[in-house]
């Protein structure tokens, strides 16, 4: 076990690789103590504990992630935080796109 979310830590390490801004909103992240805004928190895209590979875990920003919670992507896409902040089924990361074009369930 890699973390204290029981993400793998080879999945961990292609994680951090990738995701180096937010998957949804693309802010990019920083080690900075100073701000929240801009530090990366652990995501699953779809809401499941027990997929914990590269494929459903990815990087995003605090705001983002607590914005989504639990919800379904598709049904957190339409909300009012993605419409203030531009976030569409185009914008996200290709990661995001993904799910949303092979899963119906998130």
């Amino acid at each position: 076990m890699g973390n204290r979310w029981g993400i793998p830590k080879d999945v961990e390490t292609q994680v951090r690789e990738r995701d180096l801004s937010c998957v949804y909103c693309g802010t990019s992240f920083t080690n900075s103590a100073q701000t929240h805004k801009t530090r990366a928190t652990w995501e699953h895209i779809v809401n499941d504990v027990k997929l914990n590979n590269s494929d459903n875990i990815a990087l995003c920003c605090r705001s983002c992630n607590s914005s989504k919670g639990s919800k379904l992507l598709k049904h957190w896409l339409e909300c009012p935080y993605c419409l203030r902040k531009g976030i569409t089924k185009d914008s996200v990361a290709t990661i995001v796109e993904i799910h949303l074009s092979q899963n119906n369930k998130i």
